[in-house]
């Protein structure tokens, strides 16, 4: 999780912010609930802000690698935590995508690992910016998703009732129209049927 911060998303264009904060909280929490090692990193906190509390506080045990970087694959401290953690995968969602995303996500490809960006839990400055940089990631061989796309790969069954629940509970709360049919649904199926009288 790259640089979800107040200046970013000040400025951000390509999305409504409320929607990139909830997408990127849904993501967040559906990272922990499937155990992905997550990293947390902003850039220049003192001026850009502290990384939305909507996921911080998902991994509040976390410490928060605050860069000088704008090229997050360019700081050693994140690039040995995240090869520390033994995946060959990397999935990224930040701010903005033309910078923040594509940068590092370029990079980390070429040096073949194996990248996915969360395309809603990401923006950019302008919806160009974010459109001409997922654009530039899928020229040089990088996924592209969704959250939901992303968290559903991971549940994959929900007959896998381990992590099934945990996941309904991110629905409920980060994927408003499903979230809230299915508690209609529950309400309707929890509703006595009055009995016919005679």
């Amino acid at each position: 999780m790259i640089d979800h911060q107040p200046y970013q998303l000040s400025n951000l264009g390509s999305h409504d912010k409320h929607m990139v904060v909830n997408n990127a909280a849904g993501l967040t929490k559906a990272a922990k609930v499937f155990g992905v090692p997550t990293i947390l990193t902003s850039v220049v906190e003192d001026r850009g802000g502290r990384i939305f509390p909507q996921i911080t506080d998902v991994f509040p045990e976390q410490k928060v690698i605050d860069r000088t970087f704008i090229n997050t694959w360019q700081d050693p401290a994140v690039v040995d935590v995240v090869k520390a953690t033994g995946r060959k995968q990397l999935v990224i969602a930040g701010l903005w995508t033309e910078i923040c995303v594509a940068m590092p996500a370029i990079q980390a490809a070429g040096e073949g690992w194996d990248v996915t960006v969360i395309t809603d839990a990401s923006g950019g400055i302008t919806k160009e910016g974010h459109e001409v940089a997922i654009q530039r990631m899928i020229g040089a061989g990088i996924n592209m998703m969704t959250w939901v796309a992303l968290a559903s790969e991971w549940q994959r069954d929900w007959a896998r009732a381990e992590t099934a629940t945990a996941l309904n509970d991110v629905v409920l709360q980060h994927l408003a129209g499903s979230g809230i049919a299915y508690l209609w649904e529950q309400q309707l199926l929890n509703t006595p049927v009055p009995s016919a009288a005679g």
